[in-house]
């Protein structure tokens, strides 16, 4: 699983998870406590799908307590995400590559890399089309997050 945010004002780090599955707790722990609670601050707005580990109540209770607000989001929504764009350009990025990553840690490491690699102008100009999409609120400080649960569809 890889998870990273963007904002008008940057990007998060990307954090690979290598091994197990995405719980509750491990999205708390891993995600939530370390990276967003760090880039919130006044103004923030969260903005993350469905997944079940993000509408958990050990979630839902965690983002309370932090005073981090969290979009209301619909189901099954994801070309409402701009964050869904930039991760068609890693995959592209990756597919493009003269040598596909043989490993875990290579996709990793190609992955963080493109990551880096994206212009702020291209993140931005990605979240300032979705007011158009989405009727719901927007801050200044929106977080938009990205779950990828699956390195197959890079390498494939």
């Amino acid at each position: 699983m890889v998870w990273g945010g963007i904002s008008l004002g940057g990007r998060t780090a990307l954090h690979v998870l290598a091994r197990g599955s995405l719980t509750a707790i491990r999205y708390r722990d891993e995600i939530l406590r370390p990276l967003v609670r760090p880039y919130a601050g006044p103004g923030f707005l969260l903005m993350q799908d469905n997944a079940r580990p993000h509408v958990t109540g050990v979630c839902q209770q965690f983002l309370q307590e932090e005073g981090i607000d969290a979009m209301d989001w619909p189901a099954r929504s994801p070309d409402l995400n701009p964050i869904e764009h930039i991760w068609d350009i890693m995959s592209r990025s990756i597919h493009q590559r003269h040598v596909a990553p043989q490993t875990v840690q290579e996709l990793s490491d190609a992955l963080v890399q493109v990551w880096e690699e994206i212009p702020l102008e291209t993140i931005r100009h990605f979240i300032r089309s979705m007011p158009r999409r989405h009727t719901g609120t927007w801050r200044p400080h929106t977080l938009l997050s990205l779950n990828l649960t699956c390195f197959k569809d890079i390498t494939s």
